[in-house]
C-alpha cells in the first residue's frame, strides 16, 4: 500500500520534476555536474568519516578492554517487556565485564518515555538474574537517544571515564558522542552475527552520523535533563 501511495505521488509530480531532470547538453555543463556530485559524496559522507577517526583504536574486545569505573549500556529495544536479543548480548557483554573486574559498576541507560515502556528496569532485571549485584545497576531512564546517553552519564551521574558497550556497528558513533560530551571511553562491540539486521543496523548509522556530527558540534541539552543523580557515586563505593 506505501509503494502504491509513493508511486501516484511521483506520478504527480513528474510533471514538475522532468524540466528540471534534463541532462547537461554541454562538456562544461557535464563537469559541472560531476563536481557536484562529488562535494555532494564528500558531504555525505564526512560524519561518518569523523566518527570513525575520532573511535579509532578506542574499539576493543571484552577481553583487552582498558579498566574503568563504570560500563555504559544503551539500549535497543524490548521484545514482550523484555530486552531484544540485540540488547541481552549488550547485556552479556556488561556481566562479562563486571564479572572480570574490568567495571565496578554499570549503567544501563534506556526509553521510559512511556508507562509501558521501560528499558532501563527490563535490563537492570535481566542483569539480576545473571548474577551481578543489585548495587551495582545505576539506571538512566531518559536515554531517549544516543546523545542523550553520553550527555546525561556526564553531567548527571558524573562519568568521565566508562566502557560502552554496543553492536560494532554503533558503538564508533557512541564513542564519538561521548568524547563530545566530555567522557572519555573505549568501547566494546558484543558479538553478532553478520545478518539482515546487523547490516541494516550498518546502513542506518550512515544516516545517523549526520545528526552525531550536529549534536557533537551543538551540544544540545538532553531531551531531559533533570537533577544530579547520586546512585553512581554510591555503587561506586
Amino acid at each position: 500500500m506505501r509503494g502504491l501511495r509513493c508511486a501516484r505521488r511521483i506520478r504527480r509530480l513528474w510533471p514538475w520534476l522532468r524540466p528540471r531532470l534534463r541532462l547537461p547538453r554541454t562538456r562544461r555543463g557535464w563537469r559541472r555536474a560531476y563536481q557536484a556530485v562529488i562535494v555532494l559524496t564528500v558531504l555525505a559522507l564526512a560524519p561518518a568519516t569523523w566518527m570513525n577517526a575520532t573511535a579509532g583504536p578506542r574499539v576493543r574486545t571484552v577481553a583487552d578492554a582498558p579498566g574503568a569505573p563504570v560500563a555504559v549500556v544503551f539500549g535497543a529495544g524490548l521484545w514482550n517487556g523484555g530486552p531484544s536479543p540485540y540488547l541481552a548480548h549488550r547485556l552479556d557483554t556488561a556481566a562479562e565485564l563486571y564479572t572480570r573486574g574490568t567495571v565496578r559498576a554499570i549503567l544501563v541507560s534506556g526509553d521510559n518515555s512511556r508507562h509501558d515502556y521501560d528499558e532501563p528496569d527490563a535490563m537492570r532485571g535481566y542483569l539480576l538474574h545473571h548474577g551481578v549485584p543489585a548495587r551495582k545497576i545505576v539506571s538512566d531512564y531518559a536515554g531517549f537517544d544516543t546523545w542523550d546517553s553520553c550527555s546525561r552519564a556526564h553531567r548527571i551521574f558524573g562519568v568521565d571515564r566508562a566502557v560502552l558497550v554496543s553492536q560494532s556497528f554503533h558503538i564508533r558513533r557512541a564513542l564519538a558522542l561521548c568524547a563530545a560530551a566530555g567522557v572519555e571511553s573505549y568501547g566494546v562491540g558484543a558479538p553478532e552475527p553478520h545478518d539482515v539486521t546487523w547490516a541494516y543496523g550498518g546502513v542506518r548509522e550512515i544516516f545517523a552520523a549526520g545528526k552525531a556530527a550536529a549534536d557533537a558540534l551543538l551540544r544540545p541539552d538532553p531531551h531531559f535533563l533533570g537533577p544530579r543523580e547520586k546512585g553512581l557515586a554510591r555503587a561506586l563505593r
